[in-house]
């Protein structure tokens, strides 16, 4: 029996023990890992990079509260999906142990930090659209651009916060505690209090989108039932109620990435982890990237408006391609008229 089978306690908090925690042992295995997390990455960063320009580029959605949470939330995916898929395949591919314990659980603290801010984003989403739906007449006074901003500005102080407790002192090594059997130096204590944090985060989310969806329903037998009364109203709830099933339907991609990562850190507190769990536990992890990558095109299929914002971006791609296309001709045209002449 060697050291990695007795998971590290603080007597054991040194850079030596990183190597029990690289689990991937086959080079199938870190190949399979890199490539994961090069696509999923690579796409998750074009994706949201478009979102954001498309968002920004117009002055109408930019204003708009419920765009920039959406901002915020696919901001939040580029930096998880930089600074995760980076520091993971730098650890498990290629085996970096030179890491001291500030820097590794500085690294932690960002992906923590991403994907924190990444589900305060959808919370702070499902509030905007809770109280679009359930108070309707006084939404435009209640939710402010200067009010989201401060509402995004106190997200990523609270997830920065958080994220950063462990670096700060909260670790195995610093209390002389039991340390976790999947993060070296994270203290179990804290993972399971990350852990609650986030599923009261998901509960939130739940329980706001229960309540829009029941007053979507609501709204939608309400308009089909008159018909005839067709106006602003009845249009802006229409957006409301499309943007309320979009948001679900990333609630639901989310919740299915990573159940397999909530539910193996869990047990990890209650039991010990066998290598295989452990492995398991290093590809599913690979599920955070793809929702960060599947989020972006859900917007942009269920969005009118960033569609459409989509389709004129193309649209002048497309003609000045075409317009680089043609004028080489052209001039060649006007070159050999010139020799004629």
């Amino acid at each position: 029996m060697n050291i990695c089978k007795i998971h590290e306690n603080a007597s054991k908090c040194s850079v030596n023990t990183m190597e029990c925690f690289m689990v991937l042992s086959t080079q199938a295995q870190k190949i399979s890992i890199a490539m994961l997390c090069g696509l999923f990455g690579t796409l998750c960063i074009f994706e949201n990079s478009l979102v954001l320009y498309l968002i920004f580029s117009s002055p109408r959605t930019r204003r708009k509260p419920s765009y920039l949470f959406i901002s915020s939330l696919a901001l939040a995916d580029i930096l998880a999906s930089i600074i995760f898929a980076c520091s993971f395949v730098n650890f498990h591919v290629f085996n970096e142990t030179d890491l001291s314990k500030e820097t590794f659980l500085l690294q932690l603290g960002g992906v923590n930090t991403s994907f924190s801010a990444s589900l305060s984003s959808l919370l702070l989403t499902a509030l905007d659209r809770y109280i679009s739906i359930s108070r309707p007449s006084e939404y435009k006074l209640l939710m402010t651009g200067k009010r989201a901003w401060i509402a995004l500005g106190v997200v990523w102080v609270t997830c920065t916060t958080i994220a950063s407790l462990p670096l700060l002192g909260w670790n195995c090594c610093t209390l002389d505690s039991t340390c976790s059997e999947l993060f070296p130096f994270v203290d179990n204590n804290y993972l399971s209090s990350w852990i609650c944090f986030i599923m009261v985060l998901l509960g939130c989310i739940v329980y706001a989108y229960a309540h829009v969806l029941w007053r979507a329903h609501q709204h939608m037998a309400y308009m089909e039932k008159h018909q005839v009364q067709v106006g602003k109203q009845n249009t802006r709830m229409r957006m409301d109620v499309m943007l309320a099933k979009t948001l679900v339907m990333v609630l639901a991609v989310l919740v299915l990435c990573w159940s397999p990562v909530l539910v193996l850190m869990i047990y990890s507190i209650f039991a010990r982890l066998s290598n295989c769990l452990r492995k398991v536990f290093a590809f599913c992890s690979t599920l955070c990237l793809l929702n960060s990558m599947v989020n972006p095109i859900i917007y942009a299929l269920r969005s009118k408006e960033l569609y459409s914002s989509l389709r004129m971006v193309f649209s002048r791609f497309r003609r000045q391609l075409k317009a680089s296309e043609e004028s080489p001709e052209a001039e060649s045209t006007h070159k050999s008229s010139m020799i004629e002449t």
